[in-house]
C-alpha cells in the first residue's frame, strides 16, 4: 500500500507521545511505501495535484521502536502525484486549512482519504455537536453560541446553575476555556468584551452549562468507523478547570461506562455517514463536549495505560478499505472485458 500523511513538520513531533508517529511507524513495520508532507507543500502542475514529499527510505534495523524510528528515519525528497497514493491520512493541527482541502478535492474520488474532506468541512468546529439529534438532552450539554452580548448576559443571569463555561468558538486545546460563577457576574460583561471584541472584528463565543463531574476531568474516547476503540480520563491540575494534557492535566486509566457506550452508539452512525472514520470525542458525565476530527491524539497514552496497540486497528481499517476498493475496481475491469469480448 502507498500512503501519504499530510501533517505537521516531522521535526516538530514529540516522539514520546505523538499519535501520528505511531500510525506512520505501524505502516513502516508492515512494509508500506510511505511519504509525508505538509499542507504548504501541496501544488498543482498541468492540472494535476501533487505534493513535495519526503519519502521514507526503508531501514529494517530501526523499525521496532517508534522513537528510534523517528530519530533515524531517512528520506528522499520527491514531487509526487497525490492520485497515485492508495490512501491519504490528514493529520494537521487545528484550525482546518480550507485551501489544503481544496487542493485535495480533485483526487478525493481516486484515493481513500481519512477523514472525508466534506466531513472535515462540516465537523471541524464546535457547532458540529449540535447536529446530533438529542431532544431529551441525554447526550449534549445545554449550549448557547452568539456574538450578542446582551443575549449572553441574559442567558447567564437566567440560568438555574451557579456556574457556566465560557469559551471561544474557534479555540482548541483548551485555550480560552474559563469557568464563570454567578458570584462574579460583575466581571461577565468585561469578559464578553474581551472574547467577542468590537463590531469591526467580532468573534463568536460559546456559553455552556457546567457539566456535573467536570472538576474531576473529562474522558477522551477514540472512535474508529463509528465504534469506540479506547479511552482515557484526563484529570485537570488542581488549579485549573481544563483537563487537556497540554494545559497541565494528566491521564489515568478509564473503562468506558454504559452511558458513554450509549453516547457512542448514538453518534457513531452519523460520524460514519459524514466520512469521519477516526475521531476523538471529549465526554463529561456521559455528555458530548467536543468532536476532534483533524488530528485526534491519545493513542500512545491509551496504549500505555491498557497495554494495547490501537494504531494496529487503525491501519487494519485503512488496509481493508483500500483492499475493498481495489477488489471492486478489478471486478469492474473483468466484467467490462467480458462485455468487450462479446461485442467483437
Amino acid at each position: 500500500m502507498k500512503i501519504c500523511f499530510i501533517m505537521y513538520p516531522w521535526e516538530r513531533i514529540t516522539a514520546e507521545t505523538d499519535t501520528t508517529l505511531r500510525l506512520i511507524h505501524e505502516c513502516a513495520v508492515r512494509g508500506h511505501t510511505l511519504a509525508i508532507t505538509t499542507a504548504n507543500n501541496l501544488t498543482i502542475r498541468e492540472n494535476t495535484s501533487l505534493a513535495f514529499c519526503n519519502v521514507f527510505k526503508p531501514n529494517i534495523r530501526i523499525l521496532k521502536n517508534a522513537e528510534m524510528f523517528h530519530r533515524y528515519a531517512e528520506f528522499k525528497k520527491s514531487l509526487l502525484p497525490l492520485a497515485g497514493f492508495d490512501a491519504i491520512f490528514l493529520r494537521t493541527n487545528p484550525p482546518v486549512d480550507t485551501l489544503a482541502l481544496n487542493f485535495l478535492d480533485s483526487i478525493k474520488d481516486d484515493v481513500f482519504i481519512m477523514n472525508d474532506l466534506d466531513g472535515i468541512r462540516i465537523a471541524n468546529n464546535k457547532l458540529y455537536t449540535n447536529s446530533f439529534s438529542d431532544a431529551d438532552r441525554k447526550f449534549l450539554p445545554e449550549t448557547h453560541v452568539s456574538k450578542n452580548k446582551e443575549y449572553l448576559e441574559r442567558i447567564f443571569n437566567e440560568s438555574s446553575s451557579d456556574r457556566m463555561i465560557l469559551k471561544p468558538l474557534n479555540g482548541f486545546g483548551g485555550r480560552g476555556v474559563i469557568l464563570i460563577e454567578k458570584s462574579a457576574r460583575h466581571n461577565f460583561r468585561s469578559l464578553l468584551d474581551f472574547y467577542i471584541g468590537d463590531d469591526s472584528q467580532s468573534n463568536y463565543v460559546i456559553l455552556q452549562e457546567y457539566a456535573d463531574g467536570a472538576s474531576e476531568g473529562d474522558v477522551r474516547i477514540l472512535m474508529l468507523n463509528g465504534e469506540p476503540i479506547g479511552a482515557m480520563k484526563r484529570v485537570p491540575d488542581p488549579h485549573d478547570i481544563r483537563s487537556n494534557v497540554h494545559a497541565g492535566g494528566h491521564v489515568v486509566k478509564h473503562t468506558i461506562t454504559r452511558e458513554e457506550r450509549l453516547l457512542c452508539q448514538h453518534i457513531g452512525p452519523k460520524l460514519v455517514r459524514d466520512g469521519l472514520y477516526f475521531v476523538g470525542i471529549d465526554v463529561i458525565n456521559g455528555k458530548l463536549i467536543e468532536v476532534n476530527v483533524l488530528s485526534p491524539g491519545g493513542i500512545v497514552r491509551i496504549n500505555r495505560l491498557n497495554r494495547c496497540q490501537l494504531q494496529k486497528r487503525v491501519i487494519d481499517f485503512i488496509e481493508n478499505i483500500v483492499s475493498c476498493r481495489e477488489n471492486t475496481l478489478n471486478r469492474k475491469h473483468t466484467l467490462r472485458k467480458i462485455i468487450e469480448d462479446e461485442a467483437v
